[in-house]
């Protein structure tokens, strides 16, 4: 197999740098671009084109969920792993839905960091344990028809006439979490 390429994408220099440097020994891998922010991503993939991008979710500007489905919607062939410090089902749902391949935590190891780089440039779906939980746990309350406290929240709030983005700001969550729920659990169609 030849070498994956790899974007690295976070807006802090110095996890960057470490990344890079994690990566630059490792003979399989090739870092052919690093970005700041969600918006320079988007730009760099299509020059680079990298096989895997390394995505963080919270940066100024453009947001990973955001440049993830801009990629997407880019039809951009590079696979997105999530990496970030972030767990819940605000940020996991979001990235999976936009076209992420896989999540990890920023806390994994070296050793699982680099399996699941190689696994994502693969096709395979790579997901941290708190994340594979949540996807599990939606799964079965979907399943069995119920609606976690929250969905009922939103529900409550839409039902009452509230806009997204004011029950987005109610229940301090993204707009985007409250149209995911609201067409995801709430479409009677």
């Amino acid at each position: 197999m030849s070498r994956v390429r790899l974007m690295i994408v976070d807006d802090h220099p110095i996890v960057r740098d470490g990344l890079i440097s994690l990566f630059a020994r490792e003979p399989e891998f090739e870092v052919v671009g690093e970005a700041g922010d969600g918006a320079e991503a988007v730009r760099l993939a299509a020059v680079c084109e990298p096989d895997v991008i390394l995505m963080d979710l919270r940066m100024p500007g453009v947001d990973g969920v955001t440049a993830i489905r801009q990629l997407t919607e880019a039809g951009s062939t590079a696979k997105v792993l999530v990496l970030t410090t972030y767990d819940t089902d605000s940020h996991v749902l979001p990235a999976i839905e936009a076209g992420a391949v896989g999540y990890l935590l920023k806390d994994a190891d070296r050793d699982a960091l680099l399996r699941a780089v190689r696994a994502t440039a693969r096709g395979e779906a790579v997901l941290a344990p708190t994340a594979a939980a949540l996807l599990m746990n939606r799964v079965r309350s979907s399943a069995t028809g119920l609606l976690s406290r929250r969905e009922l929240e939103v529900l409550r709030l839409v039902a009452g006439g509230a806009t997204n983005r004011a029950a987005a700001t109610k229940l301090f969550v993204t707009e985007a979490t409250v149209k995911l729920w609201a067409l995801t659990e709430f479409d009677p169609c």
